[in-house]
């Protein structure tokens, strides 16, 4: 599938925008739970890879709309949950 203006993000600014550590970003990665890598280079032993920009935006987008479906008393002031 090609689409105009794709952005391909490597692996500190994907760690950078999304808060998570290496370790959480491949294991959500491996159950499907963030956008797959792409391979950046053909060579066997190139490990080069990156993420297009517009899936990791829209991965954060669905947090984001995640959090914002939470009901409203279901948190204190202090952002703690309540029991």
């Amino acid at each position: 599938m090609a689409a105009a203006n794709q952005t391909i993000i490597r692996l500190a600014e994907t760690l950078r925008r999304t808060g998570l550590s290496r370790s959480t970003l491949y294991d959500l990665q491996t159950a499907g739970e963030f956008p797959k890598s792409i391979k950046l280079t053909r060579h066997r032993h190139g490990s080069a890879v990156g993420w297009l920009e517009s899936e990791v935006n829209a991965w954060i987008e669905a947090r984001i709309a995640e959090r914002d479906q939470m009901p409203q008393h279901a948190w204190e002031p202090t952002g703690r949950a309540v029991a």
